[in-house]
């Protein structure tokens, strides 16, 4: 009942991070104009408490200007503000320096990570309690949690997080979202707060079955799907973007309109990962991070073009609605840019910070660090040569002997040998360079999940000692410090390259980074995102806004590659 009128929810999830916010106006009238009366989305802690006690509400994770302008736009909200959202997003939207809190655990009543919840869910009210429906705000639900049942069942937890919530102001329902089984439910039962159910076109379930799984845990609540999967991820190596079969989703979708049910069509507009901010899943030991692209194969695509997907959901909603379905707005100009040649470059190593030095090495969380790459360096004296283990690497890296690459430790593949060759001479220097991938979003590996060499390196059974560590986070501050030299040289790999192009008319792009092997993109200032040689993605989503008129700078970071490549905007991604 909704100002004591009985409305169906046809929602759909969008995240505010994964989209300028100069663009959150034109992809909200997109997805109103695709017949939906209502939009979900998570609240990123990590985006919002940077490190401990530091807010960041501003620009693209103003979450409240988000839920205003979906207001003005006409759209109700259901709000997912954890803490854990999983959503393919690092570590599952909680902060990387709760790993460093001594003897904490995640997901369950452990005080110090409830204490860390507290503040985050304190603040988050302070921003969003207003703008609940009671209070003439668009917000008419919220999430409990994220898909809990799947992976405990601390009820403690549970009715701790409830009574934060109220505690921190929402007061509208409260609702926790699983998929159809019924150990699930049992596991994520409260009193007070109703169930809905996850399933979709990648999980080939029939609707009528989910929901009646659903209606066997519970009989006074509407029917509602929480997430009802438009698309899926794609990790990094897949050999194609994920599809899932669309005959199934009108099928689906058909089913629910068609027997009064309420539903959140995730995603909705799947966005970018940008920057680094994918996550990643490490399922039955094999470890897999996910693209810089969340298209996720949604009605509405990562660039804001409405599909024919689109179109299709459109005309079932319409069938149903009793609100007017309003025209899709005009679409934003794509443009494409010629060749961009890289005038300049410089190399890692003669940009490297103070290092820390430690008898052991440490993770990328211990030295301060959330994203990047970490550089380990050390004398080898003794045993200089044979089979090195770098136990528990994550996630990907390259070896150097004095100076000279000699190969590749790769987490994806379960790679963490390497054979150290004799070399002559009293001074042997050893250097690691990892790159960090996403973290852990989901299952029970995520507290382990630290980032570079999070254990020790070995020649077995002999632990090598003494390291200096260089924290490398790649963000503005780091990168503008960077000395570049006019040319290309050919350096030792892990090289930055930096050029500019002139814009009369601005639109986005897709820059093709095919030529490269693996790194990152930046344009004037804002990071695109990774790139990698392995696919299937091979072409950045570059939003307009990022762009301007007249002269752009773009730094490119390969850490494999050494000849400077030329890089080319296009208006399509793929």
């Amino acid at each position: 009942m909704l100002n004591g009128k009985a409305t169906k929810i046809y929602s759909g999830e969008i995240h505010y991070p994964r989209i300028p916010h100069e663009y959150w106006k034109d992809r909200l009238m997109k997805i109103k104009a695709t017949g939906f009366n209502a939009i979900s989305t998570y609240a990123f802690w990590d985006m919002h408490e940077p490190k401990p006690g530091v807010w960041d509400f501003s620009g693209d994770y103003n979450i409240a200007a988000f839920i205003r302008t979906a207001q003005e736009v006409g759209l109700n909200v259901i709000l997912r503000p954890g803490p854990y959202i999983c959503g393919e997003w690092d570590f599952g939207g909680l902060p990387a320096w709760l790993l460093n809190i001594p003897g904490i655990k995640l997901r369950c009543n452990n005080p110090a990570f409830m204490k860390a919840t507290e503040k985050y869910l304190m603040r988050l009210g302070q921003e969003l309690k207003g703008l609940q429906i009671q209070n003439g705000g668009p917000i008419i639900m919220v999430q409990l949690e994220n898909e809990y049942g799947a992976i405990g069942n601390d009820t403690h937890y549970l009715l701790a997080l409830k009574n934060l919530l109220r505690k921190a102001g929402f007061t509208v329902p409260l609702f926790s979202a699983d998929n159809p089984e019924d150990k699930m439910y049992i596991n994520s039962h409260l009193d007070g707060v109703k169930h809905v159910v996850n399933y979709g076109a990648i999980y080939n379930m029939l609707p009528e079955t989910a929901f009646a799984i659903l209606d066997s845990n519970q009989n006074d609540f509407p029917g509602m799907s929480g997430e009802y999967w438009t698309g899926w991820f794609t990790a990094w190596g897949d050999k194609k973007f994920a599809d899932p079969d669309f005959n199934i989703q009108k099928r689906d979708i058909e089913w629910m309109l068609k027997n009064g049910k309420s539903f959140n069509c995730y995603m909705v507009d799947g966005g970018t990962n940008f920057g680094f901010t994918a996550g990643a899943n490490a399922w039955y030991n094999k470890y897999q991070a996910y693209i810089t692209s969340y298209d996720y194969a949604a009605p509405i695509s990562e660039g804001g073009i409405p599909t024919e997907r689109a179109l299709a959901i459109r005309d079932m909603i319409q069938q149903y609605a009793t609100w007017k379905i309003p025209e899709y707005p005009s679409p934003l100009p794509v443009i494409e840019i010629p060749e961009i040649k890289m005038e300049a470059s410089t190399s890692l190593w003669n940009n490297l910070p103070k290092p820390v030095f430690a008898p052991q090495t440490k993770s990328m969380e211990e030295l301060g660090q959330k994203f990047g790459y970490v550089l380990y360096r050390t004398k080898l004296t003794g045993t200089r040569s044979g089979l090195m283990q770098v136990h528990e690497l994550h996630d990907y890296a390259t070896v150097f002997l004095n100076g000279k690459k000699i190969g590749t430790l790769d987490r994806f593949k379960g790679i963490d040998t390497i054979t150290i060759p004799k070399v002559e001479g009293k001074d042997v220097t050893l250097e690691i360079l990892v790159a960090a991938y996403g973290r852990n979003n989901y299952g029970d590996r995520m507290i382990n999940d630290k980032k570079g060499i999070t254990e020790y390196v070995s020649f077995e059974p002999f632990t090598q000692m003494n390291w200096e560590m260089f924290s490398l986070p790649m963000d503005n501050k780091y990168l503008q410090k960077l000395s570049f030299k006019s040319g290309s040289t050919n350096m030792k790999e892990g090289t930055f390259f930096k050029g500019s192009f002139t814009l009369d008319k601005l639109g986005d792009t897709y820059l093709d980074m095919s030529k490269y092997k693996s790194g990152f993109v930046v344009i004037n200032g804002h990071n695109l995102g990774r790139y990698w040689n392995r696919g299937p993605q091979h072409r950045l989503y570059c939003p307009a806004p990022w762009l301007k008129k007249g002269k752009n700078e773009i730094i490119v970071f390969d850490m494999e590659g050494v000849d400077a490549e030329p890089v080319s905007g296009f208006k399509t991604e793929q």
